[in-house]
């Protein structure tokens, strides 16, 4: 049987019906305009299917124009105005390019017909997501409130349904943003830095769908690899009837025979699958699910699904904790993935556009994202699913953040529940996708509170996947991993018995391109660059030290960012994605090489990580040719690597220095049979640094680091076997003060 999902998916879209030209709402002018923008169709936009693991062959898309009245919350509403849903108020593809004020209330309206053919069932009204709390009426009666920024929900309006008539539809949303204490991500009223603008009202696809009353409502897969089988469980008024499972094999529609199970169907059902094979991100293969509800043999409900094959575990290899895709240690390096659209918000124009970035992130030789403190429309997981790319998805934050030594937020009761709530209401929507294999409750403490107990819950009600539970600064050490964030780093935490070591941010290596930027001046990153060739040379050397650190016992890590968003401009593709920041070739080979087996590597000259080393030096400026073999520094004092202040990240201190400048001078030996091409130096500094070899600079470097690294010396002539000098000079201004240099070699 051939795996066509996605061709049904196509074939199934169905748009709410044409709508006049006039009677569409015309999207602003945007700051900065992505390609697919002219492609929004507005009287069927994002057209596509939007429920790729549950799918009917009936549904009528309610996307389009809508009248909108947006007024203070108790006023009466004055629908003098339209929207392009499913575009956030705030967004110019919505027409609109208005933020909602917590004060006010938004009101959406259209109204519908039924079609004659679905009157005998139960019509289910879904909405993707709306952003924060919706209220629902048809027809003037309210069917209930929803409140939660980022999962879909559903209302059965069978009983609002007027006979043979026309019916209204108003969505009644409040929006407190930064205002409250409720999951917002990094939406903020006022954006700037790090923080965006705010998305509110309806912002994923709004769908009619006719279910039978007896009928599938929901679905639950798990999968084992050995044996190779998946546990189907069905939600919804199903007590007495059969469930009939048939699973498609992937490969040519001849090859194999669809493989068959069945039985009650409030009960999990467990499918064996021969010949398995394994959903990796070199091959991700899925499977198609065909089940059928039956009552004494006639067919009930019938719903189209997929899953693919795969687990994932922490397990010892070695001697250190990794990260096992089916068994076996996979390094997971990926992007920090922030899902704006410069045009659309939350909302991407079109699949097409929603596709492209993982597409780039697939073709740049990742095979991992970070889903970072967002929630995507499930065809985005589905997309993964298709073409390989682990997912790490981050709850949404909230409430107040804290610092990296505060203990944790003391929520509200209120707030604490809500957080909760969607919470798991997040991870029930999203828990059949197999691209998923980390959840991350909390980021750098936005909202962390009661990390252990939020861990566990997380554990409990997903025990097939692991739980990343404080990316950044703030481990509680609980969870699967031990997460930091180093820039530009890269960085490791220290390897612990159990817990795998990752690094959950690194880089945001920055370059604004004129023309692409979401304004023109004081555009911000963590580091910046003068050009695409200087940005690519950094990105290879950052990328360059991956290997050691995963020899060490690294299981992962995550690169800042897809794209730039706003003023951020640390993206590998401008916030419009018309320019790939970087060389696509070299970048691509530089990820690519993480996977291959690390260099073994032998210390020449140690620095301070591998323990205490005498240097002699000076806080004086020294005589002209303080750098050469035969300079006398024997008045200079001595003391320990490495030199600096502490509280400097990555610093390891052996001998205070606060002044504005040091040198340094030490001995080192070199073997006879030494290859200046395998040499390397080990450096960390902060701010500029000069390294010499026997009077010769093979080192000028300036800035800071926050981490160690391995850097090629800029000559190797000056090395030589038997005794050698390293001499070196470092500046500092301001900050944070550092300096240690080593020599190894692989």
């Amino acid at each position: 049987m051939r795996l066509a999902w996605l061709t049904l998916l196509a074939l199934l879209a169905q748009p709410a019906g044409a709508q006049d030209a006039a009677t569409t709402s015309a999207p602003k002018k945007p700051r900065l305009q992505t390609r697919w923008a002219a492609d929004v169709d507005p009287s069927a936009p994002r057209p596509e299917y939007p429920r790729p693991q549950l799918v009917r062959s009936r549904w009528l898309n309610l996307n389009g124009t809508w009248d909108l009245s947006i007024t203070g919350a108790d006023e009466a509403p004055a629908y003098d105005a339209r929207v392009l849903v499913p575009f956030p108020l705030e967004s110019a593809l919505s027409g609109v390019a208005t933020a909602l004020r917590p004060e006010q209330c938004a009101r959406y309206r259209r109204t519908f017909r039924v079609p004659a053919a679905w009157r005998s069932e139960r019509i289910w009204l879904h909405f993707g997501a709306v952003d924060w709390e919706a209220r629902v009426r048809v027809n003037g009666t309210d069917l209930g409130t929803h409140r939660g920024g980022y999962d879909p929900f559903s209302v059965d309006i069978t009983p609002a349904l007027q006979e043979d008539e026309e019916q209204e539809l108003v969505v009644e949303v409040r929006d407190p943003t930064d205002r409250s204490t409720q999951p917002r991500g990094k939406q903020v009223l006022r954006p700037g830095g790090i923080w965006y603008t705010p998305t509110s009202g309806i912002w994923q696809t709004v769908w009619l769908e006719p279910v039978p009353a007896l009928g599938i409502g929901g679905l639950r897969l798990r999968t084992r690899v050995d044996p190779a089988q998946v546990e189907v469980q069905v939600d919804g008024r199903v007590e007495g009837l059969r469930l009939v499972a048939e699973v498609g094999t992937p490969g040519p529609e001849s090859a194999t025979a669809p493989v068959l199970a069945e039985g009650p169907a409030d009960a999990p059902l467990t499918v064996a699958i021969p010949h398995p094979r394994l959903w990796t991100p070199d091959s991700p293969t899925l499977y198609e699910l065909h089940l059928t509800l039956e009552n004494g043999g006639e067919t009930i409900d019938r719903v189209q699904s997929y899953f693919g094959l795969r687990e994932i575990a922490r397990g010892v290899v070695d001697g250190k904790p990794r990260l096992l895709l089916n068994g076996k240690p996979l390094f997971q390096l990926g992007p920090l993935d922030q899902g704006f659209w410069p045009d659309g918000l939350y909302t991407a124009p079109t699949d097409a556009a929603l596709r492209f970035d993982l597409e780039a992130t697939k073709e740049l030789g990742f095979n991992m994202v970070r889903k970072h403190v967002k929630v995507e429309p499930a065809t985005w997981y589905a997309h993964c699913d298709r073409l390989g790319l682990l997912v790490w998805q981050d709850m949404p934050s909230g409430d107040r953040y804290i610092g990296s030594r505060d203990p944790d937020v003391e929520r509200s009761r209120e707030s604490a529940q809500q957080y909760e709530r969607e919470l798991c209401a997040v991870m029930d929507a999203l828990r059949n996708h197999p691209s998923l294999v980390m959840w991350v409750p909390f980021n750098e403490g936005w909202g962390q509170f009661d990390t252990a107990r939020i861990a566990e819950l997380v554990h409990r009600r997903d025990p097939t996947r692991l739980v990343d539970s404080a990316s950044g600064w703030t481990d509680r050490g609980v969870g699967d991993v031990h997460d930091v964030h180093v820039y530009p780093g890269p960085g490791m935490p220290p390897v612990e018995a159990e817990r795998a070591a990752v690094l959950g941010e690194f880089g945001g290596l920055g370059l604004p391109l004129a023309g692409h930027t979401w304004q023109d001046e004081k555009n911000w990153g963590y580091r910046s660059f003068d050009d695409q060739a200087a940005l690519t040379d950094a990105y290879v050397e950052v990328l360059s030290e991956l290997p050691f650190l995963i020899e060490r016992g690294l299981c992962a890590a995550v690169y800042t960012q897809t794209t730039d968003v706003e003023i951020e401009v640390n993206g590998l593709l401008t916030y419009d994605r018309e320019v790939w920041k970087m060389d696509r070739a070299r970048v691509r080979a530089a990820n690519l090489a993480v996977h291959q087996p690390p260099p073994k590597i032998e210390v020449l000259a140690p620095c301070a990580e591998q323990g205490r080393v005498e240097w002699r030096y000076s806080t004086g400026k020294p005589e002209t040719g303080w750098q050469d073999a035969s300079f006398d520094d024997s008045s200079w004092q001595v003391g320990a690597g490495g030199f600096g202040t502490e509280g400097t990240p990555g610093a390891r201190i052996g001998t205070a220095w606060q002044t504005g400048d040091i040198w340094l001078r030490r001995h080192f030996a070199l073997p006879a049979d030494i290859d200046p091409a395998g040499l390397r130096l080990r450096l960390h500094h902060d701010e500029d640094v000069e390294v010499y070899v026997n009077g010769i600079e093979v080192a000028h470097q300036k800035g800071y680091r926050t981490s160690y690294r391995y850097l090629a010396p800029s000559t190797r002539s000056p090395f030589r076997a038997g005794d050698n000098v390293l001499a070196v000079h470092c500046k500092q201004t301001t900050g944070g003060q550092y300096v240690d240099v080593g020599v190894v070699r692989w």
